[in-house]
């Protein structure tokens, strides 16, 4: 039995995986869950799911959670940031699950990276800042990183076996990752000056969080994770190439020297990547629905319009730089995105902001975590001087 800690298990990804834990009881056993500051939905997750260990973020919420527990209660109620990397690191738990948003995930997943674990991990944004740190952390732990995005889960399962990361695989001649284009994708680049947070975050095929949602929309979403498969899969950036594909059906292809390309298919349904990952190599029923081809009709793809959308752009931009343009450029997003999402920033602003940072702070690369958040909290305060 696989003993689980879900980091973020509060949310999408979170539930998700509860849901597929609850689906495997003889084959899954949660042990530990940390969420932010939502301290009721912890409560469910421990009366359901018995952990015995939890931490929130909040000290707060945390002493709100243990009144609520009672004293006699057996689970342990942490707080803090630095329980949320005790946790990851909880001799308890052989598989980690990071699902926390953003940067905020950082310390704690790269903690379950060093602590040798299973780690499965949806939080793209760490790998993208410190991609080679949680390399340099596996190598020496043995740890095991297996992508959750559905579409590096995609390439993953497409790809030959024995993967570990940023392993050369010869036979390999590139991946392309798809994108649904998001919630305006056919919208004219004038009328983008003039879209709102509530319209953004309603992507037309995944139910995600708002940052996800606006990354989505703005194509920045992509662009991290052609970052991140240059770190989980060891590619050139050259050999990774983006095609949108509304219907969101194929995740990814990978092509290989014989001219033969895989591609995974799959609806739009997060159970079915984290299922793959928590039973890997074996597979597992996840719940979601069968794919039924005939009724869809039609796959359709179309090259990406970096005009329309320039954040995949200077994603792209930042990939080929190297150094710490990868960090910067997503501390700028995460900066831009909230003000976004704030009312500060209109939605074309998000794209000017990341370009204003990215020009003003050092892209020198950062060598350990005390650089790292240095360096992004740097790039967080140019990039709020050209709010």
């Amino acid at each position: 039995m696989r003993k689980i800690a879900v980091l973020g298990a509060t949310g999408s990804i979170g539930r998700s995986t509860l849901d597929l834990i609850a689906r495997h009881p003889a084959q899954f056993k949660l042990v530990a869950a940390s969420a932010g500051s939502n301290w009721q939905a912890l409560q469910h997750i421990i009366e359901t799911h018995r952990p015995t260990r939890v931490a929130l973020a909040d000290p707060a919420a945390a002493q709100a959670l243990k009144a609520a527990l009672g004293a006699n209660h057996a689970c342990e109620v942490h707080s803090g940031a630095q329980s949320l990397v005790e946790l990851a690191q909880d001799s308890q738990a052989d598989t980690v699950v990071a699902g926390i948003v953003g940067l905020a995930g950082l310390a704690s997943t790269l903690a379950a990276v060093a602590a040798g674990k299973r780690v499965l991990i949806a939080n793209k944004e760490p790998l993208v800042a410190a991609g080679a740190l949680f390399l340099a952390a596996a190598q020496r732990s043995g740890a095991e990183i297996l992508p959750l995005d559905s579409e590096h889960n995609a390439v993953l399962q497409c790809w030959p076996p024995g993967f570990t990361p940023h392993q050369q695989m010869p036979s390999v001649r590139g991946i392309t990752l798809t994108a649904s284009g998001g919630p305006f994708l056919d919208l004219p680049r004038s009328a983008l000056a003039h879209v709102t947070p509530a319209q953004a975050v309603k992507h037309p095929r995944w139910s995600m969080g708002a940052k996800i949602s606006v990354d989505s929309a703005t194509l920045m979403n992509k662009g991290l994770e052609v970052i991140e498969a240059q770190v989980l899969f060891g590619l050139a950036l050259d050999e990774i190439r983006v095609l949108i594909h509304p219907q969101s059906t194929v995740h990814a292809l990978v092509e290989y020297v014989d001219g033969s390309t895989l591609a995974q298919l799959g609806a739009a349904d997060m159970r079915i990547p984290i299922a793959h990952a928590l039973g890997f190599p074996e597979r597992i029923e996840s719940g979601a629905e069968r794919l039924n081809l005939a009724a869809l009709g039609q796959l359709e793809f179309r090259e990406p319009d970096l005009a329309q959308f320039p954040c995949l752009g200077l994603a792209f931009a930042a990939a080929r730089a190297g150094g710490a343009a990868p960090l910067v450029l997503n501390a700028a997003n995460e900066a831009a995105v909230a003000g976004f999402l704030a009312g500060t920033l209109a939605f074309l602003d998000i794209e000017r902001v990341i370009a204003h940072t990215l020009e003003r702070v050092s892209l020198e690369a950062v060598h350990d975590l005390d650089h790292v958040y240095a360096r992004d909290a740097e790039a967080r305060r140019v990039a709020i001087t050209a709010f």
